[in-house]
């Protein structure tokens, strides 16, 4: 099944910014593009403004005049549904409640012709009970697009329970069409994205809600350590607090309210309060123009020890070694069956978090995970109450030295990288078991939808099979809750690992 031809028209229903999105990247990609919408007046409206975004590409030199002239002699608003009738794919941007979108699509399919395409735009509604309205839901399919259509490559293809393969095969491949990535995906809450990032921001909210670090030093971590473009409460903010809680809240109650997509009890105190984020003035921050910006809690200078003693390779931190003789200080190797660890002069340990607390241990301070050690600007210790001053002191010095900015935060197990990072690897080896897209598609969803450094099982593979896992089994330890329960794919992840090395514990 290939690509919808260019001749034949595609309509788009529903024209506030995402419709008029998913219109323009029809009508640029060559088709006669028909706009409709409920309210009299908005698809011309709509058309207008679709114009006026042409124009600015023809005056940065994005596009040629003849296109925009060509583009625009293609668009064409309609009053009433009738027109829409020789489309042969119709996509919805309409409001995101299911009886609405119901009767859309019923109305609909009294109107097109048999074979034409049906897409809905759905972010948080389920494609298959949508399409349940229609007679024939088999041709009925997902096309979620990212905000803002034009710009962002991503398109999830969500094939629902009664979607035929070819509808799904011809709404992937037009997609592609379009100058799209598409992506395959069953009707799952949240799709890929959606379902995956949840634990970005619910990590966050978690440690800022245990008092570990305040929302500056979070976001600070995540991207100068972690590698992410954006912390999660600065993202919120853009995105808005009441829509990102909308679709945490949505994906929870779709799973049942499986305790791993709880959502956070501080954001909904956050949007109650009208703190909305940017298009409020105030979220987590203050978005004022003359409103001072808070600072990252950032540790002070502090003497970097003379050596460290090496206990084992430091596992997904090993790099550090060579940054530490870079920096000038000693390294002594030891060779330990199970130490991942460094040994300060003072007699202190620094170890890569790993679920566990310093508090159990008699003086051990925790370095969180980043992307890369030699590029990452800022690196996050945590210590507990019992932690000496001095191994403190070194632990910062070390990191220091190594040319590193360094955050302080309390004694959180998992700290903020490395349980975020092993919350989305265990989501997605989830999501993959249970037939909802391939490992490939995954990485791909999440590097373009929301501009991840790595992919989840890129980052699996970097860290090893087995490190998700063992943080996750730690932390769970220490919150049975089920929120860091390790899935059964990831268990089984990391115990084939076991297997293939030979290991019968």
């Amino acid at each position: 099944m290939t690509a919808l031809d260019l001749s034949s028209p595609v309509a788009v229903v529903g024209t506030g910014t995402m419709g008029q999105g998913i219109a323009q990247v029809a009508l640029l990609a060559g088709h006669p593009v028909r706009l409709y919408d409920t309210a009299p007046g908005r698809a011309r409206d709509a058309a207008g403004a679709i114009g006026a975004r042409l124009d600015r590409l023809v005056e940065k030199d994005r596009l040629a005049a003849a296109a925009r002239d060509a583009a625009r002699a293609r668009l064409e608003p309609v009053e009433d549904l009738t027109g829409l009738a020789d489309c042969t794919l119709v996509v919805e941007a309409v409001l995101e409640r299911l009886d609405v979108k119901q009767e859309l699509f019923r109305a609909l399919e009294d109107v097109v012709s048999d074979d034409c395409l049906l897409a809905t735009n759905t972010s948080s509604l389920s494609v298959t009970a949508i399409g349940g309205a229609l007679r024939n839901p088999g041709r009925f399919v997902g096309l979620h697009f990212f905000n803002p259509a034009p710009l962002l490559p991503l398109v999830e293809v969500v094939s629902g329970f009664a979607t035929d393969v070819s509808s799904a095969t011809r709404a992937y491949e037009t997609a592609r069409a379009w100058g799209k990535t598409p992506v395959a995906c069953a009707d799952t809450p949240g799709f890929i994205v959606n379902r995956i990032a949840r634990p970005f921001y619910a990590e966050a909210f978690a440690v800022y809600e245990a008092q570990g670090a305040d929302p500056a030093t979070i976001d600070a971590v995540l991207r100068e350590s972690g590698g992410f473009r954006m912390g999660a409460f600065e993202l919120t903010d853009l995105i808005g607090q009441d829509v990102n809680e909308s679709v945490t809240h949505s994906v929870w109650q779709s799973f049942f309210q499986d305790v791993r997509f709880t959502p956070s009890l501080s954001q909904r105190r956050l949007v109650e309060s009208g703190r909305l984020g940017r298009k409020s003035g105030h979220g987590w921050y203050d978005h004022a123009e003359d409103a001072e910006r808070p600072e990252p809690h950032t540790a002070e200078e502090a003497r970097p020890p003379a050596y460290v003693v090496a206990e084992g390779d430091l596992g997904p931190a090993s790099e550090l070694l060579a940054l530490i003789r870079e920096a000038g200080i000693q390294v002594r190797e030891e060779e330990e069956d199970h130490g991942t660890r460094l040994v300060l002069p003072g007699g202190g340990q620094l170890a890569l978090a790993d679920g566990q607390t310093s508090v159990e241990f008699r003086d051990v301070v925790y370095f969180d995970l980043a992307l890369d050690y030699r590029r990452a600007g800022r690196i996050a210790l945590s210590a507990s109450q019992d932690t000496s001053a001095q191994t403190l002191t070194e632990a910062i010095g070390l990191f220091q030295a190594l040319g590193k900015k360094v955050s302080v935060i309390g004694d959180v197990p998992g700290m903020i990288v490395a349980r975020t990072v092993a919350r989305i690897v265990d989501l997605a080896h989830d999501a993959v078991a249970k037939g909802v897209a391939t490992e490939e598609d995954v990485d791909t969803a999440m590097r373009l939808g929301v501009n991840y450094p790595l992919g989840p099982f890129e980052w699996s593979r970097r860290l090893g099979r087995n490190w998700a896992y063992a943080l996750l089994d730690d932390l769970h330890l220490r919150d049975p809750s089920g929120r860091y329960a390790p899935s059964l794919a990831l268990y089984r992840h990391a115990y084939a690992s076991g297997k293939r090395e030979g290991s019968t514990s």
